[in-house]
């Protein structure tokens, strides 16, 4: 016999967490959250360098992997995506960015009412418990913990600042606040030498609730329908098919892939494919899996005549200092982010919004074996990192089932730089980048360009470098974007699937364009608006 529920959400990840937190918190509806990993209470899950294990490890890890590529000459991309409580809010690089104010008011002018900036604000505000920046932007008793790491950074952050203000970029207290450009550090999702992620903030407090049942190590087979009616979800758990029914709704926090995936092996696609991998067809919906965005980055690595993160994180000893200092005292580089610095400009001025996002990493890695990310053990040499990647790229790809097999990994077929501007923005940002490292501040401090080297010159060499260096920036979105027209779109603005009753999806998946920056701060705020209007609509239905 099946277990029922009031709402049953797949995926507690970044806005899973926060919509079983939310969804409970009243104690009047019960909630039933279904996660395919395991616990988050992992050692290097809740240290912030963890994220250096955790980017190859199975255990914590859907560790996807892109079809070929034309755009980087026919190369895969590796996704590692978070498949463990609290998703990839467990095993990101923490940097707290919400996006640039125009992106949400292109959101609800594409025809989604109540997704402009001055609408999501709130509920960004909302989950955020954050102690600095203005209080017109900023939440201050929010579950969500924000660390703007300046008292304990490294020292080269300041050389890194003054090397942008040489080419005219003004150094920014809050990317997050009033203004997005300019450069400094970044705020990170880290509280008292942890990682802050949406199990820790949102989920953890939740669990002690009677209403909230929490089923880990559940790979969600596929959505049940009556009709054109969701009324629960089918999983496998220990090998054995289970499932649990919605009375209310059933919500989809699955993210870019898995929530795109999960409809359609649930009939919910494009009705030609999905018959051709032998499945039954419940909704026709073309745009399933279409629409694919996200952020592709390039790195210069520079070989420094001052001592960074390396010479403290690559020999044993240091390894072992830093290890003693983190447990006594919860600071050092084992509670840092790996991305420091950064900031956003503006490649023409005449743009209404910064069109590039800049990382500074005190720290580098040239030799890293097959498969494997090892920034527990970075260059036996004193070098540093710093890159970009472009704000809102053009180009679009698709994720698609693979069979009809729940637990084979879908298509994912990125189609980098098939929008030709894409390349051409990250071709001037190449050049900004060694603009840049030629600065009067950062030539008192570099001894070599190891990446991309001084033969690097014309804007050819630049885009074979390009196509055979650049990386995802880990931000999937746009699979189930969110807009009016059933055929281009696949939720409305209130999150429900078009054509379908008591489904919805949040998570990145329902951008409609992507976010200027890192997207987790944005699945966070799509978690809370959706929580809220899940229960809005409850109350409407309860008093007509």
């Amino acid at each position: 016999m099946s277990e029922s529920f009031d709402y049953v959400v797949v995926g507690a990840g970044s806005a899973g967490c926060v919509l079983a937190n939310r969804l409970s918190a009243s104690g009047e509806y019960s909630v039933c959250l279904l996660e395919a990993g395991g616990s988050d209470w992992r050692f290097f899950v809740q240290i912030p360098i963890g994220y250096g294990k955790t980017y190859y490890q199975r255990a914590v890890n859907w560790m996807y992997h892109t079809e070929n590529d034309p755009g980087l000459n026919n190369r895969p991309s590796y996704w590692p995506r978070g498949k463990v409580l609290g998703g990839s809010s467990s095993i990101n690089a923490m940097v707290y960015i919400r996006g640039h104010r125009q992106d949400y008011d292109d959101w609800a002018a594409a025809g989604n009412p109540g997704w402009s900036y001055n609408d999501v604000l709130p509920y960004f505000k909302k989950s955020e418990g954050n102690q600095q920046g203005d209080a017109e932007y900023h939440g201050r008793d929010g579950p969500l913990r924000i660390d703007n790491q300046s008292a304990y950074l490294h020292p080269l952050i300041e050389t890194y600042q003054r090397a942008g203000a040489e080419l005219g970029l003004k150094v920014s207290e809050d990317f997050n606040g009033a203004q997005q450009s300019g450069i400094g550090s970044y705020q990170a999702t880290v509280h008292r030498g942890r990682r802050m992620s949406t199990s820790r903030a949102f989920l953890r407090p939740a669990m002690r609730r009677p209403n909230l049942t929490v089923i880990t190590h559940a790979h969600a087979n596929k959505v049940l329908f009556d009709g054109k009616t969701a009324i629960g979800v089918e999983f496998s758990r220990k090998g054995k098919n289970q499932k649990v029914l919605a009375k209310r709704e059933v919500v989809l926090s699955a993210g870019a892939v898995n929530s795109p995936q999960l409809l359609m092996l649930s009939g919910v696609g494009n009705s030609e494919s999905l018959q051709s991998v032998g499945l039954d067809v419940v909704q026709h919906h073309p745009s399933v899996g279409q629409h694919l965005q996200d952020h592709l980055g390039i790195d210069f690595i520079l070989k420094s005549k001052v001592k960074t993160l390396n010479d403290e994180l690559y020999p044993w000893w240091g390894k072992l200092w830093a290890g003693v200092k983190y447990f006594a005292t919860g600071r050092g580089p084992l509670s840092l982010s790996l991305n420091q610095g950064g900031g956003f400009m503006r490649t023409q001025p005449e743009l209404s919004q910064p069109n590039l996002q800049l990382y500074f990493s005190p720290v580098s890695y040239t030799r890293a074996p097959a498969k494997t990310r090892p920034l527990m053990n970075p260059d036996p040499f004193s070098a540093f990192m710093v890159g970009l990647s472009n704000c809102r790229p053009k180009s679009t790809g698709s994720v698609s089932l693979r069979s009809a097999d729940p637990i084979e990994a879908p298509v994912i077929k990125p189609n980098y730089f098939s929008a030709p501007e894409d390349m051409q923005e990250l071709i001037v940002g190449t050049k900004f980048l060694r603009e840049l490292t030629h600065t009067e501040a950062f030539k008192k401090v570099i001894s070599e360009e190891l990446l991309p080297g001084p033969s690097m010159q014309s804007d050819e060499d630049i885009v074979e470098y390009i196509k055979n260096n650049a990386w995802t920036v880990f931000h999937p979105c746009g699979t189930c974007r969110m807009g009016p027209d059933e055929n281009e779109h696949v939720v409305d603005a209130r999150l429900q699937v078009h054509g379908l009753q008591n489904i919805r999806v949040a998570d990145a998946s329902v951008f409609p364009n992507i976010v200027s920056g890192n997207t987790n701060a944005a699945c966070i705020m799509v978690g809370e608006k959706a929580a809220d209007m899940i229960l809005q609509d409850a109350a409407v239905k309860q008093n007509p």
